[in-house]
């Protein structure tokens, strides 16, 4: 993996991390309540909902800080990196057709954009 992608890749980590802030901790939150467009009633009810859905960009935030700081063969690297990007960028598209059209836009484009990154980083 070259600079760049490793710089884009660790972004789309930290967003995720980002993500997992908001929707375990501040979903209830004026700040949370503001960027999801919810109503106090909403957000109370939905809270358990966000927790889980929270928990989940988690994992895919470790997936990606485990492929750039943990593994050192590159194949594996690669391999671990591509799987993860690929998993948010399918949740992306499921969130975009379901739950928000913008989601394809916030949390699809930056997986994207890594994706083709890495791809033509470890193009031989």
């Amino acid at each position: 993996m070259n600079i760049a992608s490793k710089i884009l890749v660790g972004f789309v980590a930290v967003e995720h991390l980002f993500i997992l802030v908001l929707e375990m901790f501040l979903w209830q939150s004026e700040l949370g309540l503001k960027i999801f467009k919810m109503t106090p009633e909403v957000a109370s009810a939905s809270a358990t909902l966000a927790k889980n859905q929270g928990l989940y960009n988690g994992f895919l935030a470790a997936g990606l800080i485990w492929a750039l700081g943990f593994i050192s063969d590159k194949s594996q690297k690669y391999d671990t990196t591509v799987f993860f990007l690929g998993c948010i960028i399918v949740a992306a598209i499921f969130g975009a057709i379901t739950a928000k059209p913008s989601i394809i836009i916030s949390q699809g484009s930056p997986a994207i954009i890594a994706l083709i990154v890495t791809y033509l980083a470890n193009k031989k």
